[in-house]
C-alpha cells in the first residue's frame, strides 16, 4: 500500500447489507458479470464483518479495520493508524498518523469524498452527520437513498460529476455507499409486491441491478490514473434465518460477508 498510495486514486465501495452467501451464489452462476471479472477468479473473498450495522461497521472501515479474512490470523491490513502493539500492521501497510483513514489519506494529498447512500450519511440529523463528516466533501439526497429504485444511477451520476470537476493531478479518495440491498429491495425483482415484503430473492435482484450500473463507477474512479478498487459489504441481513429478520444481531448471515480488492486501469476505462 506504501507504493499505491500516493500514485493512484482508491475507491471504497460499500455494498450496504449485501450477505456473503448470496453474492457468492450470484458470482458462480454469471448473474453479475460487471463485477465478477474483477474478481480473482471471479470469486468473493469470505471475511467476518467488523460489525453488525453500517455505523459500528463503517466506523471501524474508517480506522482501517476492513472485513477480517475468516481464516486464523494475524492479516496484515491495508491501512493502519500508527499505534503500539498492533499485530496486524506489517511493512505493507500504509501508516497514518491521524485517527482515521479518511484524514490519513488527506494529509497524504487525497481530495476526500463521501457519495451516502443509507440514513446514517444523508445529514439529517446529528447522528447522520458523523460519517460523512470525516470527509472534505459529502453528497446525499434522496434520490441516494433506501426507498429510490433508482438510487444508485443516481449515486454513480453525481460520481462522475465529481471525478470530471477535479484537476487531473489531484489524487482522490472515492467513498460510495450503496444503499440498493438494504431493505426495502422488493421493487428490484419483477412481480414482486410491496404487501409480499423483501426476501433473499430481491435482495439477489437488487444486487443484480448494481452490477448494472457499476461498470461506469469502475471507469469514473479510472478515468484518470490507475485505482485501487475495494469493494466490500459492511455487514450482512437476515430473511427469517433462524427466526431472524434483519442486522444488528450476531447471526451468521449477518457477520459473514463478500471481500474483494483490485486494480482498476485503462482497461475500465
Amino acid at each position: 500500500m506504501n507504493e499505491i498510495v500516493g500514485s493512484h486514486d482508491i475507491l471504497l465501495v460499500t455494498l450496504d447489507t449485501l450477505r456473503y452467501d448470496v453474492a457468492a451464489e450470484l458470482a458462480a452462476a454469471g448473474r453479475i458479470p460487471h463485477l465478477a471479472r474483477h474478481l480473482p477468479d471471479g470469486r468473493w473473498e469470505r471475511r467476518h464483518a467488523p460489525g453488525s450495522f453500517t455505523y459500528a461497521s463503517h466506523q471501524a472501515i474508517f480506522a482501517g479495520f476492513l472485513p477480517t479474512p475468516t481464516a486464523p490470523g494475524p492479516h496484515p491490513r491495508l491501512f493502519a493508524a500508527r499505534f503500539a502493539g498492533s499485530e496486524s500492521t506489517a511493512d505493507g501497510t500504509f501508516v497514518y498518523d491521524t485517527p482515521d483513514l479518511v484524514s490519513g489519506l488527506a494529509d497524504a494529498g487525497y481530495r476526500t469524498v463521501c457519495i451516502g447512500g443509507v440514513g446514517f450519511f444523508n445529514r439529517q440529523a446529528p447522528l447522520g452527520s458523523v460519517l460523512p463528516g470525516l470527509f472534505q466533501e459529502s453528497h446525499w439526497e434522496p434520490e441516494f437513498g433506501v426507498p429510490s429504485p433508482t438510487s444508485f444511477e443516481a449515486q454513480v451520476t453525481r460520481a462522475e460529476k465529481v471525478v470530471a470537476g477535479l484537476p487531473r493531478e489531484q489524487r482522490l479518495f472515492l467513498f460510495v455507499n450503496v444503499s440498493a440491498l438494504h431493505q426495502p429491495n422488493w421493487f428490484h425483482l419483477p412481480g414482486a409486491t410491496r404487501e409480499a415484503g423483501d426476501s433473499r430473492a430481491t435482495h439477489a435482484a437488487a444486487l443484480e441491478y448494481v452490477d448494472g450500473h457499476i461498470g461506469r463507477l469502475f471507469a469514473a474512479a479510472a478515468s484518470r490514473r490507475p485505482c485501487l478498487a475495494i469493494v466490500c459489504s459492511d455487514h450482512g441481513t437476515a430473511y427469517g434465518e433462524d427466526g431472524h429478520t434483519g442486522h444488528r444481531i450476531g447471526h451468521e448471515v449477518v457477520w459473514t460477508v463478500p471481500y474483494a480488492h483490485f486494480l482498476l486501469d485503462g482497461a475500465a476505462r
